[in-house]
């Protein structure tokens, strides 16, 4: 579930990458294509937007900034020792 953290109102044009920076304010910079490199960033809008750990933010369809609590954890993993002895000795073992 996502919520609204700032109403800004940003027009997107085709061929830019739109992100939030560490300032809080919204960027923009230009997407690589075909070989060529992208380009340096630049403000599109300055918000200020304080941002909380533990959340993801973006730009959303409306062009306003919104945020969304990052998925944490995820399954737990094996340990390497109990999956070897599972599956028997390796090759040449």
């Amino acid at each position: 579930m996502t919520e609204k953290v700032a109403k800004v109102g940003v027009r997107r044009q085709k061929g830019y990458l739109y992100f939030i920076d560490k300032q809080g304010d919204v960027s923009r910079a230009k997407m690589a294509r075909g070989g060529k490199k992208g380009g340096s960033p630049e403000k599109v809008a300055r918000v200020g937007a304080r941002k909380t750990p533990g959340y993801l933010y973006f730009l959303d369809k409306q062009g306003d900034i919104s945020r969304a609590k990052m998925a944490r954890g995820g399954r737990k993993r094996k340990k390497a020792a109990k999956r070897k002895a599972r599956w028997g000795p390796g090759p040449g073992g």
